[in-house]
């Protein structure tokens, strides 16, 4: 009987993992193919010759590179910057105990429910002010206060988890609390900290509404919006797409393959009843 629940939870596993990465298989296959194969009927789902001209194209005509570093740039400074707020102030919601920690928390916990897009008129016409339109800088700042809310949430979870007493012991040992929450906490939060910064990061680089409100000029463009612009009135270049679409998969496909042991241990260690 147990067997027989293991082959099915094995088939029904395999049948997922194939529905979940048809697509991804899909639009690999699809950014090797010539045009002819590419509108090919019927279609060809293996490409009989396999060609790079449309990487070619991506990075000696449509300037991805530009728009790739762009986005690392951007994703890079915003998601570090929220991990540091969020570890600093989960810290703080973690271990001091006083009547605004519960309100505090339950704040959090609403902002991620205001749709994004409701902020953005007074946002932009603040922005437009400090001259923050058209630059990195500024969509950095929106990015790095998105991400924070839910990164402090997290953070906080984490750091409650480690028991306060190993800060104490070393307070007791003439270890200021700064020095007890560089050298104990954080290091052992750092799991924690890798999941916040790797779904920061994952967020950060899919945004695109913010990106196409704030950034208007062609070499300020992230990737997100600049394979939206691949797509016009006159139709869709996929195999041109598709080769837009793999590069931008490699950043977050890297980080969760290094990270994935620290992110799969930081969410446990988090996973706590507030």
């Amino acid at each position: 009987m147990r067997k027989g629940k293991r082959v099915l939870r094995f088939i029904l596993l395999t049948v997922y993992l194939i529905f979940a990465l048809f697509p991804l298989i899909w639009i690999l296959l699809t950014s090797i193919k010539s045009p002819m194969e590419v509108y090919a009927f019927p279609v060809k789902y293996i490409p009989s010759h396999l060609t790079f001209q449309n990487y070619q194209r991506l990075f000696n005509y449509a300037h991805f590179g530009r728009y790739f570093k762009n986005s690392l740039l951007v994703a890079g400074i915003s998601s570090s910057v929220s991990t540091i707020l969020a570890s600093v102030a989960g810290y703080a919601l973690a271990r001091f105990k006083n009547k605004w920690i519960l309100p505090t928390v339950l704040f959090l916990f609403f902002a991620q429910m205001i749709p994004a897009y409701l902020i953005m008129i007074p946002q932009y016409v603040m922005f437009s002010k400090f001259n923050l339109i058209d630059k990195l800088s500024g969509v950095i700042l929106v990015y790095s206060g998105i991400g924070s809310a839910f990164s402090t949430i997290m953070a906080r979870g984490f750091i409650a988890r480690i028991p306060v007493e190993l800060e104490e012991a070393a307070m007791i040992d003439g270890c200021t609390r700064l020095c007890s929450l560089f050298k104990i906490t954080f290091p052992l939060v750092l799991p924690g900290l890798s999941a916040v910064f790797s779904f920061s990061f994952v967020n950060s680089w899919n945004e695109i509404f913010v990106a196409s409100l704030f950034l208007n000029s062609d070499n300020k463009m992230t990737v997100p919006v600049a394979l939206y612009s691949f797509i016009s009135k006159a139709g869709v270049n996929w195999g041109f797409l598709s080769a837009g679409l793999v590069v931008a998969l490699l950043p977050t496909i890297v980080i969760f393959a290094f990270a994935q042991r620290y992110i799969v241990e930081g969410l446990t260690r988090g996973a706590m009843k507030y």
